[in-house]
């Protein structure tokens, strides 16, 4: 499988409005670590709260990771080992009090199985404590209280303006220093400077030896845009932001209606179709035959459709500088004999039966010409197709009707 680890967002991306993970989701996801695909949950929430839906998944069981604190920690999710942890200084912690002291802003911490905040009974700390199955401790002095390095601490407050004033001085004053952001709009979390998703999936990554192009990821949020940039394969939720949406590879749909799944199913749990494989590989494939002989070069690979071009030069025209009414139909030959082995199922195998063209017009040396291909009838014994040669100004050429037998390798 090209894609050996799935990072997934929660708020927005994994859960419904619901807080929940639906059953189609769950099974997809079973699916893919079941067939060797690994998940690491990337969320700003703290280790306690993933916890949970990690043991859900049964990340556990199928050697998958916990990124929590927007990328503070990477969790074994076998074990619960910290493969990497940041920490704020805790020399730093009454400064930040003091200045959500003078904001008049709620401020709170996380430590093991709780919250620990200055102010009582302020609903957006209280909906944090409940979606992360945590306690609230109440500290006036928080500064004082808290004896341990936290890995993030959150101001609180629903006066946008004043938020976005505090967040604009303490870029510029504390640049280096800590990280501030925006994880909601009542929110502005203080992290330990150059940590986010991104960075501490690079570190996964380096500790896993998967290289980005092997991962897919999929988020919502701001804070998911540079790890859906560095990934292989970037997906972005169709509820998220336009900023987002546009730094992704692709969108799915919204988290209330599966897009999890979908992608999912769709990327990695479909079964691979022959005509899903490159133009670049069939060329390289048809080297040292006929096809390659004659300048032959696939353009196009779909159920039922493809395309090639081959030059008229000194291999493919007549002596007087024309297109060769052979190398005509060796062309359409070429274009349908792959249409059908295409379409033929791993135990089936084709022969060329019958082949008839019509020649309209020239194509004189030092042009391209371009063969399109169509299937018009697809039975269980044969293919019928029909291949029209245009030059290059779109000039038609010939018009060549074939027929492929199909038959059992045995």
């Amino acid at each position: 499988m090209k894609y050996k680890l799935l990072v997934l967002d929660i708020d927005g991306t994994l859960l419904n409005s619901n807080n929940k993970i639906s059953d189609r989701t769950i099974a997809s996801l079973i699916k893919v670590q079941e067939m060797g695909v690994r998940i690491v949950l990337a969320s700003g929430r703290p280790t306690y709260g993933i916890l949970p839906i990690a043991k859900l998944l049964k990340l556990g069981n199928y050697g998958g990771y916990i990124i929590s604190y927007n990328g503070g920690q990477i969790i074994n999710a076998q074990n619960g080992e910290i493969l990497f942890e940041r920490r704020i200084n805790p020399e730093m912690l009454p400064s930040i009090e003091h200045k959500a002291e003078k904001y008049g802003f709620p401020l709170f911490t996380y430590h093991d199985e709780a919250i620990i905040t200055n102010t009582a009974n302020n609903k957006h700390i209280e909906r944090e404590a409940s979606i992360n199955n945590l306690n609230i401790i109440v500290e006036p002095h928080l500064s004082i209280a808290v004896d341990f390095a936290p890995c993030k601490c959150v101001l609180v407050s629903d006066d946008d303006e004043a938020l976005k004033d505090l967040e604009s001085h303490w870029k510029k004053r504390l640049s280096g220093s800590l990280d501030i952001y925006r994880s909601e709009k009542f929110f502005l979390e203080v992290a330990p400077s150059g940590i986010d998703k991104a960075a501490t999936l690079s570190v996964l990554l380096e500790l896993l030896s998967i290289p980005q192009e092997e991962v897919m990821a999929i988020g919502n949020g701001v804070c998911d845009v540079s790890m859906l940039q560095i990934v292989g394969f970037g997906v972005a939720m169709k509820n998220a932001q336009h900023s987002v949406k546009a730094c992704a590879d692709q969108v799915t749909d919204s988290n209330d209606d599966d897009g999890v799944a979908q992608i999912i199913e769709k990327i990695l749990l479909s079964k691979p179709q022959p005509w899903d494989i490159s133009v670049d590989e069939l060329n390289r494939g048809s080297n040292n035959t006929l096809v390659a002989n004659l300048g032959i070069q696939y353009t196009l690979i779909s159920e039922g459709r493809v395309e090639a071009t081959m030059p008229v030069d000194n291999r493919t025209r007549q002596p007087f500088g024309v297109l060769h009414g052979g190398a005509t139909l060796a062309l359409a030959e070429t274009v349908a004999g792959m249409g059908s082995l295409l379409l033929c199922k791993s135990d089936e195998i084709i022969s060329g039966m019958q082949v008839s063209g019509n020649h309209i017009s020239t194509a004189h040396e030092g042009d391209t010409v371009r063969a399109i291909g169509t299937i018009i009838h697809r039975g269980r014994s044969s293919h019928v197709w029909n291949v029209d040669i245009f030059t290059s100004t779109s000039k038609l050429v010939s018009s060549v009707r074939i027929v492929n037998s199909i038959f059992d390798k045995e």
